[in-house]
């Protein structure tokens, strides 16, 4: 119908590479891994394909389903996934995404791993979550070594093999985490769920678990109270001998965020499990992996910030209102470059976490201990900023944005959980003052680095300033949590940009975040900053409209 023609509609955003993107070329020349270019960019032709694309579509489109009982009144306790996301577990694994960084004898495995990670994140968000699992479970294992010995090179594989089967017998091994309980969140000391030693010193577990993520991983890390202590235990889904150990799914969680992986409640009645760590340890030898998939929430919401601003730059670049393209109009082009601003900064932030965890695992203590307070600061501030962030990257869509088919919406619903999971903001905030407390010592390696930008910027300068001041007065440091922690976010991101990163982003950076000449939005950059610089650098190439 004449009345139907179509135009000024923005093409989709496919056929790209997902990988060109400066923020993270930048950081792996910077790293010295330019060996992975080729690896790296063909993860991110893929991911920016109508293909894989399609895969998170569809994923997310299909939850998966829940199966108690097979057709013979057989507890079974199953969950059945689409297609598409066995191809998303297929590649991710295939990339080394899981625990593989662990045993490869390659330079900086976390790091590279890390921007991996990165662009195929993007594709779907709910599959990163039993990867991220998998990936931190392996140095957590290790607090027992004839465990890890035995599990340790399933959990390591760059084979993706899904269904229940004795670990032994797989080419490939998944790894999840079941800590929190109906009455404590994240306050897993309240646990109630019990561990009883037997003779062949395995333990029988019982109670409830409230949040159990990717029901249908091979083992689970669980935090369970033994006789001399909150205790961490491995539990596989199935024993040695091939029968299935007591993994009883009570429902799904309908889930604010991501629909293509299943979060679960579990009860664990007579449970077989083996101790990992010592009794009584339970918190420090799960913290292992805790620390890995905070790591992993500060990437995927640095992720998610990349993704969005490169649909709103491409949204801008080939929409006309008012007369205009809107890249090409002032105001647009202020929101979209703030936006950039942000997800760079958050980039720069968690790849360089990244390349810490590389020096704190080759054993250097002073890598270590900034990594500890940098991890627990970043993971609170970039993953709070998630939200805001993409809720103004959808609204540069306008209406185009706030409907299913844009996928924008999904990335809203999904921006809350980076910060929820593996603690709350409040959570991630105290631990950060905890480790000042306990070794002080990670707060002086702090300093010291946001310090080696010294003399390079005034607002830097200033900021880092008024940080140090805000130590002084201790008995009210846990009432101002929030804003110390933020400030000390800031502060080391803009110290990153201003020794690394591109002058254009640097300078908005520390004018607006640190000169405090922003307002409590996105797109109210000062006048003088180079945003046609800044927009350039996160708009997308198209390469292949094809895919």
């Amino acid at each position: 119908m004449p009345t139907h023609l179509v135009t000024n509609q923005v093409p989709e955003l496919v056929g790209y590479d997902a990988a060109n993107t400066p923020s993270i070329l930048d950081a792996v020349h910077r790293a010295g891994a330019d060996h992975i270019l080729d690896e790296l960019h063909r993860i991110g032709r893929l991911a920016g394909s109508a293909e894989a694309i399609q895969w998170g579509d569809r994923a997310e489109a299909n939850p998966p389903t829940l199966r108690t009982h097979d057709r013979y009144g057989n507890r079974i306790d199953e969950v059945d996934y689409d297609p598409a996301y066995h191809h998303l577990m297929t590649e991710a694994v295939g990339f080394g995404l899981g625990g593989t960084p662990w045993t490869q004898s390659t330079p900086n495995p976390h790091f590279v791993r890390a921007v991996k990670m990165a662009v195929w994140s993007q594709v779907d968000a709910g599959h990163s979550c039993p990867i991220s699992m998998t990936y931190g479970a392996v140095p957590a294992l290790r607090a027992n070594p004839e465990l890890a010995a035995l599990y340790e090179p399933g959990l390591t594989s760059t084979t993706y093999d899904p269904g229940l089967r004795p670990p032994q017998s797989k080419a490939g091994l998944l790894a999840g985490m079941s800590m929190t309980e109906k009455q404590g969140g994240s306050d897993v000391r309240a646990n109630t769920t019990t561990a009883t030693v037997t003779a062949d010193g395995t333990y029988r577990i019982t109670g409830h678990k409230w949040f159990t993520s990717a029901p249908m991983c091979d083992v689970f890390l669980v935090l369970a109270q033994a006789p001399g202590g909150l205790s961490c235990f491995l539990v596989p889904r199935i024993l040695p001998d091939g029968t299935r150990n007591t993994f009883a799914l009570q429902r799904l969680k309908d889930k604010l965020g991501n629909r293509s992986n299943a979060s679960s409640e579990v009860e664990y009645d007579n449970t077989v499990g083996w101790l990992v760590g010592d009794e009584g340890r339970g918190v420090r030898t799960i913290i292992e992996m805790v620390n890995m998939t905070r790591l992993d929430c500060t990437l995927g919401s640095a992720s998610g910030m990349r993704n969005g601003v490169a649909q709103a730059a491409h949204h801008a670049n080939h929409r006309t209102a008012f007369g205009a393209t809107l890249i090409d109009q002032p105001l647009m082009r202020n929101v979209i470059a703030d936006l950039a601003v942000e997800a760079e900064a958050a980039t720069s932030v968690g790849l360089w976490l990244a390349d810490l965890t590389d020096k704190s695992a080759a054993g250097d203590a002073d890598a270590d201990a900034l990594r500890r307070i940098s991890l627990a600061v970043s993971k609170y501030y970039v993953c709070k900023r998630a939200p805001i962030h993409a809720a103004e990257a959808l609204e540069c869509l306008g209406g185009n944005g706030y409907v299913e088919e844009s996928r924008m919406p999904r990335l809203y619903r999904e921006a809350p959980l980076m910060s929820i999971w593996e603690g709350s903001g409040n959570v991630a905030a105290l631990d950060a003052l905890r480790a000042m407390a306990k070794q002080p010592e990670t707060l002086t390696a702090f300093l010291d680095e946001v310090k080696l930008a010294s003399g390079a910027d005034a607002h830097l300068d200033h900021a880092i300033s008024d940080l140090e001041n805000q130590f002084i007065d201790f008995d009210s440091l846990q009432h101002r949590a929030r804003r110390v922690v933020g400030q000390m976010a800031q502060v080391l991101q803009g110290s990153l940009l201003v020794r690394y990163g591109n002058p254009a982003v640097a300078d908005a950076f520390t004018v607006s975040r640190l000169g405090h000449d922003h307002g409590d939005v996105f797109g109210t950059l000062p006048t003088g900053v180079d945003t046609a610089a800044i927009v350039e650098r996160v708009t997308p190439k198209l390469e292949n409209r094809q895919g």
